[in-house]
C-alpha cells in the first residue's frame, strides 16, 4: 500500500471525527446559554423570596432556608453548564464574568454553611413558640369552662339551671320537674366537663406532638440540604480554578 493510499483511507475518519467536534463544539455552545439563563431565573427566584424581608421573624426564616434549600438545583445545573468546556471558544467578555461566578459560588456556599446553624436556632424558636401558643390556648378554653362549672354551683334553682343550659343548647331547654332531677342534670354537667377538660389535655398533646415531628422533619431535611448545598457549591468554586487564573 502506498503512502497516498494510506491517507486516502485516513481522510474518511478525520472528516467524521471533524464534523463531530465542530458539532460538539455547537452543543457546548448552546448548553453555555441555557446555563447563563438558569442563573438568571435563579437570581429571580432569589429576589422574590426575599421581598418582603423579615428578618428576625423565626417563621420567615425558617421558610426561607427551606425555599432556597429547594431551589438550589436550578443555580448548581446553570454553574455546570456555564463552566462547560472550559476556556474554549469564550467570548471577550466571559473570563471575567466566569471568574465572578467561581468566586460567587463560594460566597454562597459560605452562606449556606452559615444558615445551619440558624436554621437549628429557628427550629428551637418556632418549637418553642408552637408550645406557647397551644398553652394559651388550651388556657383560654380551660377558663371557659371554669366559669361554666362556676354557673352551674351558683344554680340554685330550676329556673337558673334551665336559662343557664338554653345559653349552651341554643334555645333548647330540658324539663327539669324537681330538685332531685336539678342535682342530677348538675351532675351529669360536671361529669361532661371533666370529660371535655380531659379530651382537651390529650388534643393538646397530641398537636404538640405532630407539630414537633412536623418541624423537625423539614428541620433535618432543610438543614441537611442546605450542608450538601454547602458542599456542592464549594467544590464548584475548587474545580474551577482555572476560571480565575488571569493567563
Amino acid at each position: 500500500m502506498t503512502q497516498s493510499e494510506e491517507k486516502d483511507k485516513f481522510v474518511p475518519a478525520i472528516d467524521q471525527l471533524w464534523k463531530f467536534s465542530a458539532g460538539l463544539s455547537k452543543s457546548i455552545a448552546v448548553a453555555r446559554w441555557i446555563g447563563y439563563g438558569l442563573l438568571i431565573l435563579a437570581f429571580f427566584d432569589v429576589v422574590e423570596i426575599f421581598v418582603p424581608p423579615l428578618f428576625m421573624n423565626p417563621a420567615w426564616e425558617f421558610q426561607t432556608l427551606g425555599q432556597l434549600v429547594e431551589r438550589v438545583p436550578v443555580p448548581l445545573l446553570g454553574l455546570a453548564l456555564v463552566f462547560l468546556g472550559e476556556r474554549d471558544q469564550r467570548t471577550r467578555l466571559e473570563p471575567l464574568i466566569l471568574s465572578i461566578l467561581s468566586w460567587l459560588a463560594l460566597l454562597v456556599g459560605i452562606l449556606f454553611f452559615l444558615l445551619v446553624p440558624l436554621g437549628v436556632v429557628n427550629t428551637i424558636r418556632l418549637e418553642a413558640r408552637n408550645t406557647e401558643q397551644i398553652d394559651q390556648q388550651v388556657e383560654q378554653r380551660q377558663a371557659q369552662i371554669k366559669q361554666v362549672e362556676v354557673a352551674i354551683e351558683q344554680a340554685t334553682t330550676v329556673e337558673q339551671m334551665q336559662l343557664l343550659i338554653s345559653q349552651f343548647s341554643q334555645g333548647r331547654t330540658p324539663q327539669i320537674q324537681n330538685t332531685q332531677q336539678l342535682a342530677e342534670v348538675k351532675q351529669q354537667l360536671s361529669t361532661f366537663l371533666e370529660q371535655g377538660e380531659t379530651q382537651l389535655q390529650e388534643q393538646a398533646q397530641s398537636q404538640k406532638k405532630s407539630q414537633r415531628w412536623g418541624l423537625l422533619e423539614d428541620s433535618v431535611k432543610w438543614n441537611m440540604g442546605a450542608l450538601v448545598s454547602a458542599a456542592l457549591f464549594i467544590s464548584i468554586w475548587r474545580l474551577t480554578g482555572w476560571a480565575r487564573r488571569r493567563d
